[in-house]
């Protein structure tokens, strides 16, 4: 691969944990349990690969309609999944960072967010956001009346600058799993130029051969924004 044209930043769309469960038979809880392992390995390729930022579909705010017992082991599993491996991130020069409305989650979620953000926080590697309680538009509409209440204009550059992602690259590329082939709200306003990758690999099966893959499609494509 020609390791110049690496993307800065990749964002995956994590899609296909039920599916994945369902044809292999098991509980829809396995499923996710199975995508937040496969997440894991996916952030540790990214730093062998030198990607510089991994973004990250965790749960939408339309994902509070799913069954409340699949929720509540959701929300459960991110706050077991972020309390077990903030110091494994942190010994990879991660930076964890969090976009979303964190004050809708439970607190002990709030809680390994902010520890985790706490402690990686001056690592120089991968920058890895998370999107939890996230949707595109929410995060434009918070932006916009962050601009109101300081009586600053309205424009794309202060918009920009108001996102969660605040001072982060863009996405040059996003992938999506399962053969979906929509954003579903993710990143809505930073991926006016991305590149997009889907594939029907379901998330929990996803690999670093996949990931390597998405970015050799990526390499051999010609970027035009909108020239």
């Amino acid at each position: 691969m020609n390791e110049l044209t690496l993307p800065t930043h990749i964002g995956f769309i994590m899609d296909g944990n039920r599916r994945w469960a369902q044809a292999k038979g098991v509980l829809k809880s396995i499923g996710h349990a199975q995508g937040a392992d496969t997440a894991k390995k996916i952030v540790k390729h990214a730093v062998k690969r030198g990607i510089k930022i991994v973004s990250f579909y965790c749960f939408s705010k339309e994902n509070w309609n799913r069954e409340k017992s699949e929720v509540e082991y959701l929300m459960q599993l991110f706050a077991k999944f972020f309390d077990h491996n903030i110091e494994a991130f942190h010994k990879l020069g991660v930076k964890l960072r969090y976009i979303g409305e964190t004050n809708g989650l439970p607190e002990n979620l709030q809680d390994c967010i902010a520890r985790g953000t706490e402690k990686t926080k001056e690592n120089p590697g991968t920058i890895v956001q998370i999107a939890l309680n996230y949707t595109g538009r929410d995060e434009i509409v918070r932006a916009v009346k962050k601009l109101v209440a300081k009586n600053e204009e309205i424009n794309e550059e202060n918009i920009s600058l108001n996102l969660d992602t605040e001072g982060s690259h863009d996405p040059d590329l996003i992938v999506r799993t399962s053969g979906e082939q929509r954003l579903s709200g993710f990143l809505l306003w930073q991926a006016a130029y991305s590149e997009f990758y889907f594939t029907e690999t379901a998330w929990p099966a996803f690999t670093s051969k996949d990931f390597d893959k998405a970015i050799e499609v990526y390499q051999h494509r010609q970027r035009r924004f909108g020239v």
